[in-house]
């Protein structure tokens, strides 16, 4: 809380700090900001949790004294996309190796914090423990319709080394959030078209379908294991 120090004459006594992300994160950490819910990048830190980042608009000064041209991006569509990945991350084992895609601007920064969260170790190649599969909610929903219309039945494909940061997020939210952070590099999937005809029929009806097709499926899944 900020009363634990006082913000205004921090600046007054401010040891040298560099650019390095090691001076960044301790810079953070020294005006009280709980760097386990913020993402690092060089140029920009995109807070992924307000309430526990503690990263308030007085912090925000105070860093902006030290980091001027560093950014702190507030998006609430980011932290909503926080919210959704944790839930599928939470069962990571600390300190486990990742292996991340190295071209998936969106994966890297949800994956950055666990770092410091549970001291893991995110790798582009070489030997992992856990691999990163990017596959989206959009993509899992269409995969299941697939296979239900050609007959196939349900497919149960999760791998026990592998996570699933983005399979609750929506295409859409992912894209909105790439756009608005000035990406140029947006996100797909490769669909089947009849089951994208029945996913584009059900925006329509029922809205938050996609999510549901989901817990359905895993709830299959829980009950036949």
């Amino acid at each position: 809380m900020d009363f634990l120090f006082d913000l205004n004459n921090f600046n007054n006594d401010t040891p040298e700090f560099g650019d390095s992300k090691k001076d960044v994160l301790k810079f953070l950490k020294i005006i009280g900001v709980d760097s386990r819910f913020i993402s690092y990048t060089p140029n920009k830190i995109y807070i992924n949790n307000l309430r526990f980042s503690k990263f308030s608009r007085k912090r925000q000064e105070i860093f902006y004294k030290q980091y001027p041209k560093m950014e702190v991006v507030r998006n609430s569509l980011f932290q909503k996309i926080c919210l959704k990945a944790s839930k599928s991350l939470s069962d990571i084992k600390p300190n486990s190796t990742i292996l991340v895609p190295e071209d998936n601007y969106l994966i890297n920064l949800l994956m950055e914090p666990y770092t410091r969260k549970y001291g893991v170790k995110l790798v582009f190649d070489g030997d992992y423990d856990l691999i990163v599969n990017p596959v989206v909610l959009d993509d899992e929903v269409n995969s299941i319709f697939s296979t239900i219309f050609k007959g196939e039945g349900l497919e149960f494909s999760k791998k026990d080394n592998e996570i699933y940061p983005l399979i609750n997020v929506s295409l859409n939210w992912i894209n909105s959030f790439l756009k608005m952070d000035g990406q140029d590099k947006l996100m797909d999937y490769e669909r089947d078209e009849l089951a994208f005809s029945f996913m584009e029929f059900l925006e329509n009806v029922a809205p938050q379908y996609r999510e549901n097709v989901l817990k359905a499926r895993d709830y299959i899944e829980k009950v036949k294991s």
